[in-house]
């Protein structure tokens, strides 16, 4: 019985307390990250962009990858305007070139949920959105967790709700329904481009509520000490703190 007992208790001793524990992302060093503009409509709307006919692609480095519980230090020396966007994160589980759309969602591993943490006067500098790079890779601006979740749980990602709020205050509400392209269609498209490799990160964009698309007097630019929470339904709660 005390040897039993010793067993069980050692056993117990693998798990950390979810509390207590110290997350990284998800992903720690994939090839490829992805992103997705303009890829809600209710987004391109409030945007004043046209519904796109291709998805709108660009990239992330992976110096910005960061991980819930974490801190992201904010460049003030060259941005002001910061701003949240959550979004659904797609995980390639193996390689894909020239895949159909059929067929793509079997190149998934898995699903997480993530924020395109944004510095909108770098990303507009010269007024039409061309910065993306500079923009949205700074240190620590592509937050991803606190799970990966395994594509057999997630099923349909065209049906999940997502939500951010800053300190409590809710500021995007929506549903992966609302994309204009299906996670299918976007890898797809990117493996037609390039091949997609175990481990690479695609960011699917975000739905409508960033600050940048709010009337001028509605703009109230996130700061040091704000706390961000973006969810995804079945991917759990990611939070991070600005510092």
């Amino acid at each position: 019985m005390a040897v039993v007992a010793g067993a069980a208790a050692s056993k117990q001793d693998l798990f950390i307390d979810e509390g207590s524990a110290q997350f990284g992302p998800c992903i720690t060093n994939p090839e490829k990250i992805i992103m997705l503009g303009f890829n809600y409509r209710k987004h391109a709307i409030e945007a004043g962009v046209p519904i796109p006919t291709a998805p709108v692609l660009f990239s992330k480095y992976n110096n910005a990858l960061n991980s819930h519980g974490g801190k992201i230090p904010l460049p003030v020396k060259a941005a002001k305007k910061f701003d949240y966007e959550v979004e659904l994160q797609v995980i390639i589980g193996k390689t894909a070139r020239d895949v159909s759309e059929s067929d793509a969602l079997g190149y998934v591993f898995g699903y997480a949920t993530g924020n395109d943490f944004s510095a909108r006067d770098l990303q507009y500098r010269d007024g039409k959105s061309s910065q993306f790079l500079i923009g949205k890779s700074p240190d620590g601006f592509m937050p991803v967790g606190p799970w990966l979740v395994g594509a057999e749980v997630v099923a349909d990602p065209q049906k999940l709700a997502l939500e951010c709020r800053v300190n409590g205050e809710q500021r995007q509400s929506s549903n992966t329904n609302d994309m204009i392209f299906s996670c299918a269609q976007i890898i797809a498209y990117a493996s037609s481009i390039m091949t997609l490799k175990p481990g690479d990160l695609i960011s699917t964009g975000t739905p409508s509520g960033p600050i940048h698309y709010k009337p001028p007097e509605q703009q109230v630019w996130l700061k040091a000490g704000d706390k961000v929470a973006c969810s995804v339904e079945k991917l759990g709660e990611l939070r991070f703190e600005l510092t």
